[in-house]
Formats: structure tokens, sequence, C-alpha cells
């Protein structure tokens, strides 16, 4: 039994423009190819599906869940540690969810908060690591005391800018511009900008951190939660600004 692109697409909830970039990145090959030109994907292919779709919701990038499929040829064994993995997010979930229910219901009945229970299943410091090790110590620390330095309304004055810089890429998206037009350099200038207040981007920073955006699920949600393929134009259009102009 096979599937073709479109139907897969839908029965996982993501696109055919993904599917295809999954295959581009020799992540998921379809089973065959019709004299038509369209991509049809066997059993083996939905399993290998969902585990790439797993290790996404994880957290790890398509370079690391590249990594992660090729060492492990056992399907079984693979899924039983994705289910592993699975259960204990659902734990720090349930903690998290607990956590809220506990604020909401000390502070409806004017009762005093503990640190422990306000923050318990989050964390903080989660790029912390990455940070560092992609671009220094001392990019994560800067980043972090400018951060740590602004009030309430200046953090969200801050993170409402790059909401709106999402949704214009989203909406250039829909209008089926290029990234390298003028329009959409106009908004890639605008998030290089957002990004200046923290760092001086060089070339290489631009076009990396938008290859993170893609490749990493985290930074893909942000963006295509305005619209699938979101980040996609994000990255190019970053990529071809700092080719252009750092």
């Amino acid at each position: 039994m096979e599937w073709s692109i479109q139907e897969i697409a839908k029965k996982a909830g993501t696109t055919s423009r993904t599917l295809r970039h999954y295959g581009e990145r020799g992540l998921l090959e379809p089973s065959r190819i019709g004299a038509n030109g369209y991509r049809y994907y066997d059993q083996a292919a939905l399993v290998r599906l969902q585990r790439i779709l797993l290790l996404r919701e994880l957290g790890l990038s398509l370079p690391a869940i590249a990594e992660v499929l090729a060492g492990q040829r056992d399907t079984t064994a693979a899924l039983r540690t994705h289910l592993a993995l699975l259960e204990q997010e659902r734990e720090r979930i349930g903690r998290q969810i607990a956590s809220v229910r506990t604020t909401l219901h000390k502070t409806e009945n004017g009762e005093e908060l503990m640190a422990d229970e306000v923050f318990d299943g989050f964390d903080h410091t989660v790029y912390e690591e990455e940070v560092s090790e992609r671009w220094g110590r001392d990019a994560y620390e800067k980043g972090d005391r400018w951060w740590r330095s602004l009030d309430d309304a200046q953090r969200k004055a801050f993170m409402d800018e790059q909401a709106g810089i999402a949704r214009d890429f989203a909406r250039a998206l829909k209008k089926g511009l290029a990234a390298g037009s003028e329009e959409v350099q106009a908004i890639a200038r605008r998030q290089v900008d957002w990004l200046s207040h923290t760092t001086a981007p060089s070339k290489e920073y631009v076009i990396g951190l938008g290859r993170m955006y893609v490749d990493d699920p985290r930074f893909t949600a942000n963006y295509d939660k305005h619209g699938e393929g979101t980040a996609v134009l994000v990255r190019d259009a970053m990529e071809i600004y700092a080719e252009r102009n750092l």
C-alpha cells in the first residue's frame, strides 16, 4: 500500500513542501516517483516520517535527526527510545500544567506563591549551551545581561517587534513574493536591525541564524505558526540580505 505526497502531508498535519524539503535533506525519500512526477510513500516511509516528526517535536535539528536515523537501523528499538523520550516530555508538560494551575489558584485566592511551584517544569536557560557553543560564551552572557536589564514593558516591546516582522514575512509568503524581492528584503533588513539589539550581526552570523530557523523546530514553529513555509522564506531572505549587505 502507498500514499501520495498530498495524502501523507494531510494525514501528518504538514505540507507537501515540507516533505519535499525532507527529501532534499536526505531524510525522507519517496518509495517511488510516478510517471507524472508525483511522489508516493510506502509503509516504511510512513514509519520513518513518524520518527522524523517525533524527533522534531523533541527539539532536534534536521542534521541531528539525520545522524540519529543513520545510527538507528532497528526501527523497533528506535521507536522504543522515542516512546521513552515522549513519556519524559509528557511528565515535564504535566508538571508545567500543575504549576500554572497552582499559580492560578493561589493568585485567585490571594495566597503566597513559592518560586519552586511557579517554575516547576520550566527551563529558562534552555538556549544557553547552544548559543555558547555556536557563537561563544561572551555572546550568550552579553545577550543575557541585556535581556535582564530590560523591564517588562521593554521586553514585551522587543518580542512584539519580532512578532510583527514574522507576520510580515508570512504575508509576503502568501503574496508569493520572492526572497530577493524588494519588499521581502526590506523585511529582512528589519530582522537584522532587530538582531542588532543584542549583537553586531556579521554575514556568517545572519546566514547561520537563518538556517537555524529552518533546521531547529523550536525556531521553525515560531515562524510557521504564522503560515507554513515562513521559516524557509526567512532563511532565504536573510541569506540574500547578508550576501548583499554584510
